[in-house]
C-alpha cells in the first residue's frame, strides 16, 4: 500500500482552501488571507474563516475535483476530506435542496 507523499498532499490542501475560497461568500484569496492572518497565543496563524460560507455541495465537488488531480487514493479521501473540514476551511452552508 503507498501512500501520496506529505509534500503532494499539502500542496493539495492548500489548492483546496484556495479553490473553497475562491468560491465563498464573500470571495477571497487564501494565499493573501495567510499572509495577512495575526499570530494567537501558539504563534499559529489564525483567519477568521468563519466569515465566508461555501455551500457544501459545491465545497464536495472542489474536494473530489482536487483529490482526483492529486491522485489521492480511496484509502486516502477521508483524511484528507477531514484535514480539509476541520482545517481552516469555510464554513459549510448545508444545501437541503433535491
Amino acid at each position: 500500500m503507498s501512500f501520496v507523499k506529505p509534500d503532494k498532499l499539502v500542496k493539495a490542501i492548500y489548492e483546496c482552501y484556495q479553490l473553497l475560497y475562491e468560491n465563498s461568500e464573500p470571495k477571497a484569496d487564501f494565499q493573501k488571507l495567510m499572509k495577512n492572518a495575526t499570530l494567537n497565543e501558539l504563534g499559529q496563524k489564525t483567519i477568521d474563516y468563519d466569515s465566508y460560507i461555501i455551500d457544501d455541495k459545491k465545497a464536495s465537488e472542489i474536494i473530489e475535483t482536487v483529490a482526483k488531480k492529486y491522485k489521492i487514493k480511496d484509502y486516502q479521501k477521508n483524511m484528507f476530506k477531514t484535514s480539509i473540514i476541520l482545517g481552516c476551511s469555510p464554513k459549510f452552508k448545508l444545501n437541503l435542496e433535491k
